[in-house]
């Protein structure tokens, strides 16, 4: 009797143990997670190219907190503009499909619940996005291309001119004036990513100095909140070609990128974080 009721005991409890970790969704989603895709190694791989890659231009990778939903830009063949297309796991499978009307450069806020697109934005609801809205003053003037938010709901985001990265900082609810990173930008430094913890920041720059038409640069976030020296990413990532719109994925695991060939030829790429963890300064 003693060993039926701790066998009950120990069944209960694994089943307690279970429910709350996991579901037979989340089972799905982990074992397909990234479109399903082998994850790769410190070696840059195309992703997903059964999946997503055209012989035209895709870039600006971003995925949602949960994983369930991918982002990218299409331009090329009938996408005559930039398409901004989603792919979404539903019924055990990812699915496909345009995302009207605004095509602007996707980033997927830390909580799920914001798309940002530049200076404008739409906003999760029951039924979908919600129509696109505008950030409003100070942003309203300036031709941001790429925008990403740190944690604390911090603004980073480019110009399409040479102007260097800015930042706005909320402040009693309200964003602050922009103000100018104090790193040593190149000529054109574009497609800001910021970590969530603002502990590194990275970009595309145009040096003479880089390996191609553009290049990915880091720079991490030193004591005091200066910010330190540019680092190029290196000839891992940075090749003859334009390699641009570098983000790292939700959970950490992986940097993707854009590889670019001239024209509306491009694809992305992807590789383990850990190529970025390994040009972090040694205090």
């Amino acid at each position: 009797m003693k060993y039926i009721c701790r066998s009950i005991i120990l069944l209960l409890a694994i089943m307690a143990v279970g429910n709350k970790s996991y579901s037979q969704d989340d089972f799905s989603v982990i074992e397909n997670a990234y479109l399903g895709q082998k994850p790769p190694g410190l070696i840059p791989q195309l992703f997903a190219p059964k999946l997503i890659k055209t012989e035209h231009r895709e870039a600006e990778a971003a995925f949602s907190p949960d994983l369930k939903e991918f982002y990218f830009r299409r331009r090329g063949g009938k996408n005559k503009n930039n398409t901004l297309v989603v792919m979404q796991y539903k019924n055990n499978q990812w699915v496909e499909s345009v995302v009207p009307p605004r095509a602007g450069e996707p980033f997927v806020s830390l909580d799920g619940n914001t798309l940002y697109l530049g200076k404008k934005y739409r906003e999760r609801t029951h039924s979908g996005w919600s129509k696109v809205k505008s950030l409003g003053m100070p942003f309203d003037d300036l031709r941001i291309m790429r925008l990403t938010v740190s944690s604390k709901g911090t603004y980073y985001f480019d110009e399409a001119s040479e102007t260097p990265i800015r930042y706005s900082r909320l402040i009693d609810g309200k964003y602050e004036q922009p103000k100018t990173m104090n790193i040593e930008f190149g000529k054109w430094n574009a497609h800001p990513f910021i970590a969530p913890d603002e502990s590194y920041l990275i970009w595309d720059d145009q040096r003479e100095s880089g390996q191609g038409g553009a290049d990915l640069y880091i720079s991490f976030r030193q004591k005091g909140g200066l910010w330190g020296k540019a680092i190029n990413l290196g000839e891992k990532i940075n090749t003859e070609f334009a390699e641009a719109y570098g983000s790292v994925s939700p959970d950490g695991k992986y940097f993707f990128f854009h590889r670019g060939y001239g024209g509306d030829k491009g694809d992305i790429y992807w590789v383990d974080a850990q190529i970025i963890a390994s040009l972090r300064p040694k205090l």
